[in-house]
């Protein structure tokens, strides 16, 4: 659709708006037919139980549970699963049950303020990462529902009924192996013990497939040295490895020991390090390599895929420095993949104080006043309207909250795009499901339609739009199913002025300089990469210390790359506040890619040329002017 669009308006000799422009676009990929699976076996199922128990309405909570759930069931390994949906799982459990007893002994006043205080707090927390994000999505958006729904069932066991249908799923993603998982896994080798493999090898599924697109990625880098595709595909190695690293840092039942299958994993890993290291090098000079080059990175690739040997490699020339690290770690990986065991460099480490500094600091702050602000804006006109008997028969004042925080949350996009696609989507599901009301028999209907749904979540996820039409027809279901009539009319409404808010306070002034998200991670990205180049320039012979800088140097460059385009993307209101951002993180990536090719070369040499010294001093000299630009219009802003 995007695509689409572009090229009509570039035929037009029109330019879409960037905030436009990202509404229409959508994610790509094939479809996750195993979370589809799942996404089907989930809510539909618990709901059905629990209507032939006699029990809708902790069917109704479990179905809720399993659909927020299926939407945090992203691609992935399975141990990282258990922290992307279980950790926020818990957070709509703590929820579910503040919001239910705050809604049963608090007045109307004395809850909104609870409810913004939530706010505050869980929007503060979002700014950690993606799944602190996930924790404080469902913190609120249960909280709303706890205060908000009439459950006729005591609070503790709404509570359980939560944890047993994000649990259901969990185990789903846990258990259920995934197309193609065992390919390759029969084959046995005494020396690694593949009968172990076999019986067990679709638990490191996502793993092995993330550990071999780090490969692929770096021959692709290969095959684009001295074109203009390099930086392209630069990022997609950096990309490629903090997959996988997030793929091998799950939690283990076992700190200490782990399956022969698990070590090879983590030396294949470990392995890929020194070759993304040298491939970056050789991007950085500029020049053409010969097809071969990304012969050997393949090879290996395919051999994490099918769980097998590498084989012979083809021996890269060894012509100067960056060439030579090539060699010498393609020798490494052939020596680690045989050996198939390595150092565990997987994990990212952040302390307790890093934490808080990311929730107390600029970004932190600006996300939980302004999640604070529109959830307690929302809870307050919710109230307002629900105790001046304007919802009729209707007592869903908990909606009007519970969209709030889906729209106020920018790591879903831009603002005006979320309000967007909020809007279309929610008018289309509701329109939709009023037409499936009208001709399905009740419940067992809309049982089937909530399983339906929930197996359609994965893949409306590439497009908010189509994931707010799939949510919207899937929650009218359940609301159905609970006992409560059709509520299509009363969905939009709410929605409609859920957005009205969501822009009104997106808008309005806040204490401090605005753009306190983007410049978090620019200073965040600034602090690794100067970090990573003072270890370079010290000489040290610690190897694994500078590999796991520079995979922080480059993972905050990407995080801080990802925060500046949904910046660029908001209305030119907004959009100001962060303008010159991507110039200097432009920079920095520049003194990432510099700070490797002198890392390579000094491993060889011992020493740094005139052309990498001077590239350095420019590189600083050129960051502290982008700075300055970007300090001189925060001023003017």
């Amino acid at each position: 659709m995007y695509r689409t669009s572009v090229r009509r308006a570039c035929r037009a000799g029109l330019a879409l708006p960037p905030w436009l422009a990202h509404a229409l676009r959508s994610q790509g990929g094939p479809v996750p037919w195993s979370a589809v699976t799942r996404g089907a076996l989930a809510g539909g199922p618990l709901l059905f139980a629990a209507v032939l128990a006699d029990r809708a309405s902790l069917g109704v909570v479990a179905a809720i549970a399993a659909m927020l759930a299926g939407i945090n069931d992203r691609p992935g390994s399975r141990r990282t699963s258990v922290r992307r949906i279980g950790v926020p799982a818990l957070a709509g459990a703590v929820g579910l049950l503040v919001g239910t007893y705050a809604g049963q002994h608090l007045g109307a006043v004395p809850l909104t303020l609870t409810l913004t205080g939530l706010g505050l707090v869980a929007g503060g927390v979002s700014a950690v990462g993606a799944v602190a994000s996930g924790a404080g999505t469902q913190l609120l958006v249960t909280s709303a529902v706890g205060a908000g729904m009439p459950l006729p069932d005591a609070g503790w066991q709404s509570v359980l009924a939560f944890l047993a249908g994000a649990g259901w799923l969990l185990a789903l993603r846990l258990v259920l192996p995934s197309p193609g998982s065992l390919t390759g896994a029969s084959r046995f080798d005494s020396r690694f013990d593949l009968r172990f493999d076999f019986r067990f090898a679709y638990r490191f599924d996502g793993e092995r497939a993330a550990v071999a697109d780090v490969y692929d990625a770096v021959a692709a880098l290969l095959d684009a040295a001295g074109t203009e595709h390099a930086v392209a595909r630069r990022a997609a190695l950096t990309a490629a490895l903090d997959h996988a690293q997030d793929a091998l840092a799950g939690p283990r039942l076992r700190r200490h020991a782990s399956s022969p299958a698990e070590r090879r994993l983590h030396a294949q890993y470990a392995a890929a390090l020194p070759l993304g290291e040298a491939a970056t090098a050789l991007a950085w000079a500029e020049r053409a390599l010969p097809a071969r080059a990304g012969e050997g990175p393949r090879r290996l690739a395919a051999a994490v895929r099918g769980n097998s040997h590498a084989g012979p490699l083809p021996a890269p020339s060894r012509t100067d420095p960056a060439r030579r690290a090539l060699d010498d770690a393609l020798l490494n990986a052939a020596e680690a993949f045989d050996r198939g065991s390595g150092r565990d460099l997987h994990t990212r480490r952040r302390s307790g104080a890093s934490l808080a500094r990311t929730v107390l600091g600029a970004g932190g702050r600006e996300y939980g006043l302004r999640a604070g602000l529109c959830f307690g804006a929302g809870a307050a006109v919710a109230q307002v309207l629900h105790h001046g008997h304007w919802y009729g028969s209707h007592q869903h004042w908990y909606w009007l909250p519970a969209t709030v925080v889906f729209l106020v949350k920018p790591d879903l996009g831009p603002l005006v795009s979320r309000v967007l696609c909020r809007a279309a989507g929610t008018v289309l599901g509701a329109l939709l499901f009023a037409g499936f009301a009208a001709v399905l028999p009740r419940p067992e209907g809309l049982v089937v339609l909530v399983a339906v749904c929930g197996a359609l979540v994965p893949v409306a996820a590439r497009h908010f739009a189509a994931q707010t039409t799939v949510v919207t027809v899937l929650v009218l279901a359940l609301v159905m199913v609970g006992g409560e009539p059709q509520a299509s009319v009363s969905r939009i409404g709410e929605t409609l002025l859920a957005c009205a808010i969501v822009l009104v306070v997106g808008h309005l002034p806040m204490p401090g300089q605005r753009g306190g998200g983007v410049r978090a991670r620019i200073e965040a990205a600034d602090t690794a990469a100067h970090a990573y180049l003072a270890h370079v320039l010290s000489e040290s012979d610690a190897r694994a210390t500078r590999w796991t800088l520079r995979r922080e140097a480059y993972r905050t460059l990407a995080e801080a790359r990802a925060a500046i385009t949904l910046a660029a993307a908001e209305l030119p209101a907004l959009a100001r506040h962060s303008q010159g951002a991507d110039e200097v993180a432009a920079v920095l990536e520049r003194l990432v890619d510099t700070t490797t090719a002198c890392a390579v070369h000094l491993d060889d040499t011992g020493r740094l040329t005139s052309l990498h010294t001077a590239r350095l001093a420019g590189l600083r000299d050129e960051l502290e002017e982008r700075r300055g630009r970007v300090g001189r219009h925060r001023t003017l802003a």
